[in-house]
């Protein structure tokens, strides 16, 4: 994946107060990873750990160390980061910077682009905006509800009932995130975010009756923006050869984008409330995540209560 320095400009300008001091031209150049560096050693002379990928971070210090050098060595190591490759430069806190800087940054065409935000400040809020623009994503056919404060994703073929689980959830006072398609994405190792696409938000296809507004119809209580998919249940027809778990015991997963989630298998016959079915599947869920894990305690419970059985055939000769 890839990101243009004019289209990370485009959409932070003002959140991150940028404006452009040098180096114009280069906002064609392409920003490749995520990663957000200072050049640090790389000022003092120390070049081979530094990383021409990475978009550099001026701050302060970097512009006192630079102000303070004889003009001809200032040149030199300016030269050398700017014409290394480096995508883009930002300089923090409204500094001002040396006349030789612009003219190397123009010349080397790479574009400096300054705000007024303090160093650690502005780390903090670029870095979590180019990790979200590089993670890991994929689309999923599927419908997306917050239920209990659990995201469940519900998978399963065309016509099995998906969106009509997820309308009667809304009707019963959870939340939509999205329906037939999901974006989701990766944030760190182990959480993955769900969204609806932009121009499908809010709204379901339901067979024979075709697309409705939810946040219109329910109201902005029953739709939310995105939600981390913490369960996937798949809905399938009920097959007297398949096997399903009747205790618990037997935990699937699925994986998505490297993460394994847990998965629920739920076969449908008529008759079968799904939606008390997923609302159980939530509860359960959130019991696990506090600790409690019900089929094992029933299991361990059982075992217990058959112990005096077992001990007394073991010891009985007869």
């Amino acid at each position: 994946m890839s990101l243009k320095v004019e289209d990370l400009l485009e959409r932070k300008r003002e959140s991150l107060a940028l404006e452009v001091v040098a180096g114009a031209s280069g906002l064609e150049r392409v920003i490749e990873t995520p990663e957000v560096s200072s050049p640090g050693l790389a000022l003092s002379g120390y070049t081979d750990r530094f990383v021409t990928t990475r978009v550099q971070v001026l701050g302060q210090t970097e512009v006192a160390y630079l102000a303070a050098l004889p003009g001809e060595r200032r040149r030199e190591v300016l030269r050398f980061v700017f014409e290394s490759g480096i995508p883009c430069v930002f300089v923090t806190k409204g500094l001002e910077l040396p006349e030789d800087l612009v003219e190397i940054a123009d010349a080397a065409e790479v574009t400096v682009l300054r705000t007024s935000f303090k160093t650690g400040d502005f780390f903090r809020r670029i870095q979590p905006y180019l990790e979200e623009e590089f993670a890991p994503q994929t689309s999923l056919h599927g419908s997306l509800a917050d239920v209990y404060g659990v995201g469940l994703l519900f998978q399963g073929p065309s016509g099995i009932g998906k969106s009509e689980c997820v309308l009667d959830l809304v009707e019963r006072g959870h939340r939509l995130v999205a329906d037939d398609l999901v974006f989701a994405h990766r944030r760190g190792s182990e959480v993955l975010i769900g969204r609806g696409h932009e121009m499908q938000q809010y709204h379901m296809e339901i067979r024979g009756i075709g697309i409705v507004d939810v946040r219109a119809m329910f109201g902005v209580r029953a739709v939310r923006h995105q939600k981390r998919i913490e369960v996937v249940v798949q809905l399938e027809e009920w097959s007297e050869d398949a096997h399903y778990d009747r205790t618990g015991l037997e935990a699937q997963t699925i994986e998505l984008l490297g993460v394994d989630l847990p998965l629920v298998t739920v076969p449908l016959n008529p008759g079968k409330n799904i939606t008390v079915i997923a609302e159980v599947v939530a509860m359960n869920h959130l019991l696990k995540y506090s600790g409690v894990e019900t089929a094992e305690a029933f299991q361990a419970s059982l075992i217990e209560r058959l112990r005096p059985v077992r001990d007394y055939l073991e010891i009985d000769d007869e």
